[in-house]
């Protein structure tokens, strides 16, 4: 290892110095080269736009990755797949994993049960919307973070490191400053002592020394001052990009909102399919009441019924003699065919006013708490039921429906 003692020393020796210079500085005891106005307000500017810049990065990546855990985890992960230089592979989503589940839970329970069903529907929802959520946040990070980081860990260091470089040669600046100061005050004193001295040969060599040291500290004042100068261009010259760095960065800004407005516009639109696929779908409200009533019989394979048509004729089931039940009507059904009977559960309807014609769809409006019979007949599926009030009677969804014991 190369140690140099003189070298170390003399560093130290220069730091010291500084620190004392840049005390007095603040203690108004010494004096300061003021910059102008102009390189003050960009240097004022370029430290507004690093601050806002890292929160609006922070908060950003908060925002893609609430989770404070996973965003560390998933930051380390980054970092090390950066350092060998590969590809950071793609994280699934907690909204996908939400929906395998679903879907893997809908396995388990029955796909052909209400809820297996609708768990199949919303997972495949749910992953979706998982999937539309990596693809914002793969889009949000690329078009977005990546030009915020990158101003952060590259144009902002270099405008740092110029900066302190242009801080140090002014203190170097200033103290040339104010050892020429010194000097000059030096030689004047002296000359003026010569003058009252009687002999001249004795205070001679004395002032040749001074004004030798007044010319060399003016030499060293010239010289810092031109590195003064040239330093003073170059972050001059860095700091007025900032104005480029705000362009770029406001195409960035608009980037982001484009992709979040299509990630919301994706998810509003999965919501909605969702809904209506739900809407086609029976809730199982009442799932554990229908094995009950579905349990008093199934046809044998082979055996004709009514009900095994793909249409059911309603003037053919009768009412069995036993296993009827009352039920009251909980949520509106649209019937699909004249075979199914529409419920509406929060209006009052006059019987009167039912089309009696044969080719409309049968209807059967009901206020809350009124009761209608149901009954189930063999070979029916068990989801579904008869239902019967007056002469009007149809296929009804069971989980629509309170069955009362």
């Amino acid at each position: 290892m190369d140690f140099n003692v003189k070298k170390l020393a003399s560093g130290a020796g220069v730091f010291f110095t500084r620190a004392v210079q840049f005390t007095e500085e603040k203690f108004g005891q010494a004096e300061k080269t003021e910059l102008d106005a102009h390189f003050e307000n960009l240097l004022s500017r370029a430290d507004c736009t690093k601050l806002w810049t890292e929160k609006i990065y922070r908060q950003t990546e908060a925002l893609l990755q609430p989770n404070p855990i996973d965003h560390t985890g998933a930051r380390i992960e980054e970092f090390l797949y950066e350092k060998l230089d590969r590809k950071v592979p793609s994280r699934i989503t907690n909204g996908e994993l939400l929906g395998q589940y679903m879907q893997d839970a809908a396995k388990e329970f029955g796909p052909g049960t209400p809820y297996g069903s609708t768990l199949i529907e919303v997972g495949e929802c749910e992953r979706r919307l998982g999937a539309a959520e990596r693809e914002f946040l793969q889009t949000s990070a690329i078009s977005f973070l990546t030009p915020l980081r990158n101003f952060l860990e590259g144009d902002w260091r270099t405008i740092s490191k110029e900066r302190r470089l242009l801080e140090n040669l002014r203190l170097d600046l200033d103290a040339c400053k104010t050892r020429l100061k010194k000097a000059k005050v030096a030689e004047a004193k002296a000359g003026c002592d010569g003058e009252m001295a009687p002999d001249f040969q004795e205070t001679r060599p004395r002032n040749y020394v001074l004004s030798a040291s007044a010319s060399a500290a003016e030499h060293e004042l010239r010289v810092a001052q031109t590195e003064f100068d040239r330093q003073a261009e170059v972050t001059r010259l860095l700091l007025e990009g900032i104005s480029s760095t705000h362009v770029n960065h406001l195409r960035c800004l608009h980037e982001f909102v484009e992709a979040q407005a299509a990630y919301h516009k994706q998810c509003h639109f999965h919501m909605q399919e969702l809904q209506k696929e739900l809407g086609r779908l029976p809730n199982a409200f009442a799932l554990n009441a229908t094995h009950t009533i579905a349990t008093t019989g199934s046809a044998t394979e082979g055996l004709s019924s009514p009900v095994e048509t793909d249409t059911l004729k309603i003037e053919e089931v009768q009412a069995p003699a036993t296993g009827t039940r009352k039920a009251k009507v909980l949520y509106d059904y649209d019937a699909a065919d004249s075979s199914e009977l529409s419920l509406l559960a929060d209006e009052d309807t006059n019987p009167s006013l039912l089309s009696e014609s044969p080719a409309c769809t049968l209807l059967l409006f009901l206020t809350p708490g009124r009761l209608i019979t149901v009954y189930t007949v063999p070979g029916m599926d068990s989801d579904w039921l008869i239902g019967e009030r007056g002469n009007q009677k149809g296929k009804v969804p069971v989980t629509y429906l309170e069955l009362l014991s």
